[in-house]
């Protein structure tokens, strides 16, 4: 529910919900003249057969009384979808008398039951007369009805299955959510049927613009599972470890899915560059440790580059305080990439960060410090819009123009040619095939990563330039600038191409492939 409005100084809001109709004439015009007798508006109408061949997808704008009254004549008619009960698979087949009612007496006990005929095969001058085979749907009483058909038949069970997987697309939202509980756990109805909606909605958007439904759908879930996929026994990173002084290393770690994690570690703290998905807090704990960063309580400050889910989202774990553009804090309160950008992919943008926030664990920082607001000089194109020290090595913090997400800052240091350039600069040849695949699943889901492409470009020139200025003004120390970039390795620009700088070494599991 949201937009509210006021018309004729009555308070209009913005509803959606799910309906699952029969398979007959007339049930949409019914139910559209249920939601006009009560003066809503639809807004939002989705039903594809060839997804599913029953449930439909309504935004209605209207009053909470009418909302009220839609959705309880929805109900009474058995329209109104408000809970997701998980179904079961049952495929098997039982001996039946050859008899006149033979059939319908079995039948009594799926209709009884709720359950739906999938597949049905009976043939008495087939090689098995007598043999019924039936594949069906069915709910929480699936062991009830298998004890009943026992009783009475000789029954063998072919296939049983309550995980989701062998449901066929007359149910296609139900294994979608059964799916989706499996990734996130158990929720609330409410919550499951608000996050379905969503996700139609963004299938619904991308169809529009030419490509296949169910891929978003097998997107969301790939993200979701791979995420998932990669906590615990199973976490891994590639890292690399960089003097930079005789005080200060520079790690960089890249994580399973989403953006790398940078640590500068002196003798006398460590500082965090982003934090990477909450999903992964725990073993980034451990790795950390291990690699003599220290404990959570040795971190003593996070810069955070922006407010995607894979760069800020285990924030709140830490009791440091986290460094971040104003705008950053922003899109998490509105849970919203697009957030303060003219974005044209709005719909797109707002359903994945709600997706990723739910499936990588978001969990934002509280103890938040901003950047300037004002900026205090220029380096290049980019406003300066803060500096800060680390032992010795002044940095400033560069404000982005906004290309790939808003509030997006870079941290550079001139002197010893570091520049951590955020989302703005990625090393893709040094990304695994694992990591390239993973990350085309956002690319499809919101059509482009960048909510402006015209400044993204911009700003990735100007900061190449920078990076060139930084070289050249390095040579006689026989150093270049090492690029942090917010995906792949931390490398150096040669040639025109980015080069991954010293050893990269594997930690934790084995990576997928």
């Amino acid at each position: 529910m949201n937009n509210t409005s006021i018309q004729d100084g009555c308070i209009l809001r913005k509803y959606s919900f799910i309906t699952r109709m029969p398979d007959e004439a007339g049930a949409l015009h019914l139910a559209a003249a249920i939601i006009r007798k009560y003066n809503g508006n639809i807004n939002r109408l989705q039903f594809d057969r060839r997804i599913d061949p029953a449930t439909v997808f309504f935004e209605v704008t209207t009053e909470e009384t009418s909302y009220d009254a839609i959705t309880r004549e929805l109900a009474a008619i058995g329209y109104l979808q408000t809970s997701i009960q998980p179904i079961s698979f049952l495929k098997f087949y039982i001996d039946v008398p050859n008899r006149s009612g033979a059939l319908d007496e079995f039948l009594r006990y799926t209709t009884e039951a709720g359950a739906n005929i999938a597949f049905i095969d009976f043939d008495d001058a087939g090689r098995h007369p007598g043999r019924l085979t039936v594949s069906l749907h069915v709910g929480p009483g699936a062991g009830t009805l298998m004890e009943q058909i026992k009783s009475k038949y000789r029954m063998e069970i072919l296939e049983y299955d309550n995980t989701g997987e062998h449901l066929d697309d007359t149910v296609f939202y139900v294994k979608l959510a059964q799916k989706i509980r499996n990734i996130i756990g158990d929720s609330e109805d409410d919550f499951l049927l608000s996050f379905l909606a969503d996700t139609n909605h963004i299938a619904q958007e991308l169809m529009d613009r030419g490509n296949d439904p169910k891929k978003a759908f097998s997107c969301v879930l790939e993200t979701g599972q791979t995420i998932r996929a990669t906590t615990g026994s199973r976490f891994y990173s590639d890292a690399q470890r960089i003097p930079i002084t005789g005080r200060h290393t520079l790690f960089c770690f890249q994580m399973p899915c989403g953006g790398s994690v940078f640590a500068i570690k002196t003798p006398d703290e460590a500082v965090l560059v982003d934090t990477g998905y909450g999903i992964y807090h725990e073993d980034v704990l451990i790795m950390l440790e291990k690699y003599g960063i220290g404990k959570p309580s040795d971190i003593s400050r996070i810069f955070i580059t922006h407010a995607d889910a894979d760069h800020c989202g285990a924030a709140g774990f830490f009791s440091a305080p986290s460094y971040m553009h104003h705008t950053t804090l922003g899109i998490i309160k509105e849970n919203n990439r697009a957030y303060g950008s003219r974005s044209d992919k709005l719909i797109l943008e707002t359903f994945y960060t709600k997706m990723i926030n739910l499936f990588s664990g978001f969990t934002p920082p509280e103890n938040v410090i901003f950047f300037n607001k004002e900026p205090i000089g220029m380096r290049g194109e980019f406003p300066v819009i803060g500096m800060f020290e680390v032992d010795g090595i002044r940095f400033e913090i560069l404000e982005g123009l906004g290309g790939h997400i808003g509030g997006q800052a870079y941290l550079f240091s001139a002197d010893e040619g570091l520049l951590f350039a955020a989302d703005s600069i990625i090393n893709v040849p040094s990304l695994t095939p694992a990591r390239m695949k993973y990350n085309s699943l956002a690319e499809f889901l919101v059509a482009s990563v960048n909510v402006n492409n015209d400044l993204a470009k911009k700003e990735r020139r100007a900061l190449l330039n920078l990076v060139e200025e930084t070289d050249n003004m390095l040579k006689e120390k026989g150093k270049q600038c090492l690029v942090c970039g917010g995906h792949g390795a931390v490398s150096v620009y040669e040639g025109g191409k980015l080069v991954a700088y010293g050893d990269v070494e594997h930690y934790g599991a084995v990576a997928l492939p």
